[in-house]
């Protein structure tokens, strides 16, 4: 029996010892995190006279020794622990940082650079344990070093890439950043996409944008079988709104592939909705004669008419021989096709041309009806044509029949850009009659709609509201603004301009005063009137420089030298000049391309596309 005691005691004690020595452990780091600095030392010296202890308590040691600049201590002590443990590569990196905070900054460069390059560089644990190390502890260039060194020892260009990129973007090194991303797009051209979204971020600049460009040009000469990079380069055209350099790379890409056109026809898309139309209609054009038998062609009929209609309403004065041939070239396209989804739509832009353009309403309400009753025709499109309808009795004056249409469609299509679309018109017929309570009852919920494009127009007409009704309690300016921009949405031009030029000497102190500029600039603009229209900007530019309109103006002042009077040179001027002005304007993007596209930046390209036999 005392035989078994004494076994059953001699088991309990180490045991015991090993609790004893935990609790000191975590004695000891409740003092350092505390800041008894002093208390947690004695406790550490004591239990690292026990090695087994030592990787509990090495990195609060270690630290607490070096805040307390006890440099001789922490270099006798690391010297122990490093015999004991030798195979311990965090102890071995210790040694550098005692030398950093010792001051002496080339012993420890020195200590490092060997063991880089006598051991850690051959082995693939270390460096990536020695590069997190180093960027733990602020020793970032280190960090570079080991995974570039790394990279020599296995031979293998494209090794550590995507760790040496996200160092670079970290420490705002963009062009090196975007070299190690391609890097390891080369051999993981799955990652394409996020690397795509990191860059969106990074390359916030058009500098950066114009530097990856030339890279990725580099790139496909070296390695032309890749097709990761043009997909890349298109983005980067894309972001540019360079569309033609973006379809030149689309256009490759399909041939390689073998579809139909896919990623032309999207890049033309694209081009349409940012309101490029002549690259659009060369996209179109040359998706037409090259796949004339696939659904992109009879698509890419549509959007070329759709391009050229958008291109005959910005030419002022409009010319309604131009609109009368618009029709007859929709009416072919639906001849041809017969209907269908596509064709339905070209109908509905048809009417839309006889309603506003030709004052043509009857026909427009005709076709209107006829493609909401065809059996064929989606909910989204009927329901467009339910607001087209709605538009037009409002040019009728019947504004009752106008709001029940609407409203019908903010009904049946809730939660969807047609539904805003929807109550934005809602909100807009309020305002025009003058209920302004009512229509920021709608603005304010479509302030956070889903559509940017909703949107904005909803926080711009809920801004103008609100800016122009606080200084006249009787809304009487208001209301009269409101009334005139009911006379231009009816085409009722001659007494639009008689009640703007009234406006403008009752109210000439009034803060709808560039408001009022900016509808008669418009006006003279639509009558072919350019110089005229250039005075009435410069006024709003110089005397409403950082109000909402100031930008517009002054972009569009560029915009009339560049396609109305051909003065390249003055436009050149003002669009350079606006960039600087108006760096974060929403037109500063399209004023870049339009001033390098006049430099001559893109004529290689405008030729290559040119040189396709349409």
């Amino acid at each position: 029996m005392w035989i078994r005691i004494f076994s059953i005691f001699f088991m309990i004690l180490p045991l015991a010892t090993f609790g004893q020595k935990e609790l000191e452990v975590k004695l000891a780091d409740e003092y350092y995190r505390k800041g008894e600095l002093e208390k947690a030392r004695s406790m550490y010296e004591s239990i690292a006279k026990n090695h087994k202890y030592i990787p509990q308590i090495h990195s609060n040691y270690f630290e607490l020794l070096l805040d307390l600049k006890e440099f001789n201590d922490a270099s006798k002590y690391l010297t122990n622990v490093i015999k004991r443990y030798p195979t311990n590569l965090y102890y071995v990196l210790d040694r550098g940082l005692l030398y950093r905070e010792t001051g002496d900054k080339e012993r420890m460069n020195t200590y490092y650079i060997r063991l880089i390059t006598d051991d850690i560089r051959y082995d693939n644990y270390k460096t990536r344990i020695a590069a997190q190390y180093f960027l733990n502890n602020q020793l970032t260039e280190f960090t570079i070093i080991a995974y570039k060194e790394g990279r020599n020892a296995s031979n293998d260009p494209n090794a550590y890439s995507l760790e040496l990129a996200n160092i670079y973007r970290y420490l705002n090194r963009k062009e090196e950043m975007v070299g190690e991303y391609l890097n390891y797009l080369t051999v993981n051209p799955a990652y394409l996409n996020q690397i795509r979204n990191t860059m969106q971020v990074s390359l916030t600049e058009r500098e950066d944008l114009e530097s990856l460009e030339a890279i990725l040009y580099s790139k496909i000469q070296s390695d032309p079988e890749n097709p990761t990079f043009n997909e890349l380069l298109i983005w980067v055209n894309l972001q540019q709104k360079n569309f033609s350099g973006a379809f030149i790379q689309a256009r490759a890409l399909d041939r390689r592939k073998g579809s139909a056109g896919d990623r032309a026809m999207n890049i033309g898309v694209i081009a349409l909705e940012n309101k490029d139309y002549v690259s659009a209609s060369q996209i179109f054009t040359y998706i037409i004669s090259q796949y004339p038998s696939t659904n992109n062609a009879v698509l890419a009929r549509h959007y070329r008419i759709k391009a050229e209609e958008e291109m005959v309403k910005r030419s002022f004065p409009i010319d309604e021989n131009k609109i009368r041939s618009l029709i007859n070239k929709y009416q072919q396209f639906i001849d041809e096709i017969g209907f269908e989804r596509t064709t339905l739509d070209a109908y509905r832009n048809k009417a839309l041309l006889h309603a506003f353009f030709l004052d043509e309403k009857d026909s427009a309400i005709l076709i209107l009806k006829e493609v909401i009753a065809h059996p064929r025709a989606p909910l989204t499109l009927k329901s467009q044509c339910k607001l087209d309808l709605g538009d037009i009795f409002v040019l009728e004056e019947e504004p009752w029949e106008s709001a029940l249409l609407y409203s019908q469609v903010e009904k049946t299509m809730k939660e969807t850009s047609v539904g805003y679309e929807a109550k934005l018109r809602n909100a807009k017929l309020s305002y025009y009659t003058g209920n302004f309570k009512l229509a920021q009852e709608h603005l304010d919920i479509l302030k956070e709609a889903t559509t940017r494009e909703i949107s904005n127009d909803a926080m711009k007409l809920s801004l103008l509201i609100r800016d122009n009704t606080g200084m006249d309690s009787t809304e009487e300016a208001m209301r009269e603004y409101a009334s005139i921009e009911l006379m231009l949405f009816q085409n009722k031009i001659d007494e639009a301009k008689a009640a703007i030029d009234q406006m403008m000497l009752d109210y000439s102190l009034h803060s709808l005063m560039d408001e009022l500029i900016w509808l008669k600039a418009s006006l003279v603009l639509q009558e072919g009137k350019y110089d005229e229209a250039i005075i009435l900007y410069a006024q709003i530019q110089n005397n409403y420089f950082n109000d909402i309109l100031g930008d517009d103006a002054y972009y569009r002042m560029a915009v009339i030298y560049e396609e109305n009077i051909h003065d390249i040179p003055k436009a050149m001027e003002i669009y350079e000049d606006f960039m600087r002005a108006y760096p974060g304007s929403i037109f500063t993007i399209d004023a870049r391309k339009r001033y390098r596209t006049l430099r001559g930046d893109f004529d290689h390209l405008d030729e290559e596309v040119k040189s396709e036999e349409f």
